[in-house]
């Protein structure tokens, strides 16, 4: 029988554990990329929490992952096709596409997956919809699944609430999440809290530093 704990903040347990980065890819983090939001410059609220806080919580969280030896996968909005034809509905009414062969399309080097973290590309607000990220992470054997990236009130949310939905134990860090404004962050954070555990970067990677390093 499998022992199901009581609390959503449960320890993380090596082998068990994955981190989930959503969306970090430079179309999204890079002032003058974005197609639908040219008139956004450096000094845009987003760019400017990102920059200053969401990145250099990645870069915490990503090093103390990688310390202990745990999954991490990265995913991007990606097409499988140059002219997007695969993309969801969603995506084509929009619009919304990336084609496989832009570059901006990645995360940028200090986000980026090294060695053999996984990079799954989707074409859906919700990672779990589009991809076989449930298939991938049961076949690794998660049970906990830390998730940061943006945005918090969009694809985070539909992270957060599917892989609550299928059965891990979630933790959302949120100073490593970012929306268009600080209140549409604040309130994706009240709304979906019921499905996750919310902690700060410094939670969290503490809690990580505390395990022992995956087999």
């Amino acid at each position: 029988m499998i022992n199901i704990l009581k609390t959503r903040d449960a320890t993380y347990q090596p082998g068990a554990t994955a981190l989930l980065l959503v969306d970090m890819q430079r179309i999204w983090l890079e002032p003058g990329l974005d197609p639908d939001h040219p008139e956004r410059g450096a000094d845009h609220y987003f760019y400017r929490r990102t920059a200053s806080v969401t990145i250099p919580n990645h870069e915490r969280l990503l090093a103390a992952a990688r310390a202990k030896g745990i999954e991490i996968i990265h995913t991007i909005i990606q097409s499988l096709t140059e002219d997007g034809r695969d993309r969801s509905l969603d995506h084509k009414l929009t619009p919304i596409h990336v084609a496989p062969s832009r570059a901006e399309g990645l995360p940028p080097k200090n986000l980026a997956p090294i060695g053999d973290e996984i990079l799954i590309p989707k074409t859906s607000s919700g990672v779990f919809n589009s991809t076989n990220i449930d298939y991938v992470l049961k076949n690794l054997g998660i049970r906990y699944l830390i998730i940061a990236g943006i945005m918090t009130d969009q694809c985070v949310d539909m992270a957060v609430r599917d892989a609550a939905d299928r059965g891990y134990y979630v933790t959302c860090v949120t100073d490593a999440c970012a929306a268009s404004s600080q209140e549409r962050h604040d309130g994706a954070l009240k709304a979906f809290g019921g499905y996750c555990w919310t902690a700060d970067t410094d939670i969290v990677v503490g809690r990580l530093s505390q395990m022992s390093r995956a087999a």
